[in-house]
């Protein structure tokens, strides 16, 4: 329930002082204000002076960093950011979580867990820890029950995403997920998105029912079902109100991929992200008829032409973006180590369509014809 936020922020200063504070960031933005910094990180080190309180902010060009001694100087460094307009705040101490989101009316969300086990106590080394685009011991990762495997797979498709985008995306954002599935990755991207500043909307998308009111309900826990809703639908029918930004469509199953790309075109997306998964579609082709001349050991052998079919299909999707005017890159997702469907189609729309000869010599030596093609007409 949404609670003063006064009383919120009098609580979130207490941890920010307590030495046992461990890490804190402040981010995001108040529905129109605007902080003087876009990211504040709070963390206690040890240098030779003794423990201080070191505080890094970033005002989007460069950061800055300087270290308070504890007492009167850390409290009034305190009180300069507690006045900020930030939108979020994440404090972790040795004995708790707490996540305050500030909602549209002024109110405040507060989520407390008991601290994330981090093995060995946190180092107040000088030395920066591993960053993490959203912090391992975010709650959302205590509510999807995420393993350190699924964490580094979030890490990478942020990673991915943060690539893709402009420093400023547009305001509101609008993101759609053709396929979310549990959605794990589409609170990921909310929370991430929302944290650099500006409104961000997300739909997500699945064909079950019961996910829509799964994922509903994580909305609500996590204080955002304002900015994340999920209808049940198909990729192709899902009645979607607004025209996204930005497409995401990870993992989706074979030509689900081809619906998800196709419907992003319709859209005319700036910008789409596709995880392609299996790809029957193309190798079903190529087992019907004989290979040209001189590739029939490519295709002989099961193995082998079931891998080559996978190039083969994300070769030909990448030509029919660039032909509809998208620029393509083809990049690794996540290691290959986590799974095996590891690449990843990022595209940005620029209206220069590319050529389609290429397209066409490879469809008509194979004798091919991808889903996608059809979906396009």
């Amino acid at each position: 329930m949404p609670q003063p936020l006064d009383t919120v922020l009098a609580e979130v200063r207490g941890l920010l002082l307590d030495p046992a504070l461990t890490r804190a960031v402040a981010a995001g933005k108040r529905r129109g204000q605007e902080p003087s910094v876009r990211r504040a990180e709070l963390r206690p080190v040890s240098l030779k002076g003794g423990t201080k309180l070191q505080i890094v902010t970033d005002d989007g060009a460069r950061p800055f960093t300087r270290n308070v001694s504890p007492g009167a100087e850390a409290a009034a460094a305190v009180d300069e950011l507690l006045a900020e307009p930030f939108g979020n705040w994440h404090v972790e101490t040795t004995a708790a979580t707490v996540q305050v989101r500030v909602t549209k009316k002024g109110d405040a969300q507060i989520h407390r867990a008991a601290a994330t086990p981090r093995g060995d106590s946190p180092s107040r080394d000088h030395d920066r820890a591993k960053q993490w685009l959203l912090d391992p011991g975010d709650p959302l990762f205590q509510v999807l029950g995420a393993s350190a495997a699924k964490r580094r797979q979030v890490d990478a498709f942020l990673r991915a995403l943060a690539a893709t985008l402009p420093a400023s995306p547009p305001s509101p954002l609008h993101v759609v997920d053709l396929g979310c599935g549990n959605a794990y990755l589409t609170f990921a991207a909310y929370r991430y998105l929302a944290d650099r500043g500006g409104q961000v909307k997300v739909v997500g998308v699945d064909v079950r029912e019961d996910q829509r009111v799964r994922n509903t309900a994580l909305a609500e826990s996590l204080g955002c079902a304002d900015d994340v809703t999920f209808v049940a639908g198909t990729i192709e029918d899902a009645a979607v109100d607004v025209r996204p930004d930005l497409v995401l469509a990870l993992h989706a199953c074979d030509t689900a991929t081809d619906q998800a790309l196709a419907r992003a075109v319709g859209w005319n997306a700036q910008w789409v992200l596709a995880a392609p998964c299996c790809h029957h579609d193309i190798a079903a082709q190529l087992k019907a008829q004989p290979a040209p001349d001189p590739y029939a050991e490519l295709t002989r052998h099961p193995i082998l032409r079931e891998r080559f079919a996978d190039v083969l299909t994300d070769t030909l999707r990448a030509a029919l973006l660039r032909a509809e005017g998208y620029k393509v890159d083809v990049v690794e997702f996540v290691d290959s180590a986590h799974t095996p469907r590891n690449l990843l189609l990022r595209a940005r729309h620029t209206g220069a369509a590319g050529s389609r000869a290429e397209y066409d010599a490879l469809t008509g030596q194979w004798g091919v014809k991808p889903a996608l093609a059809k979906l396009l007409g």
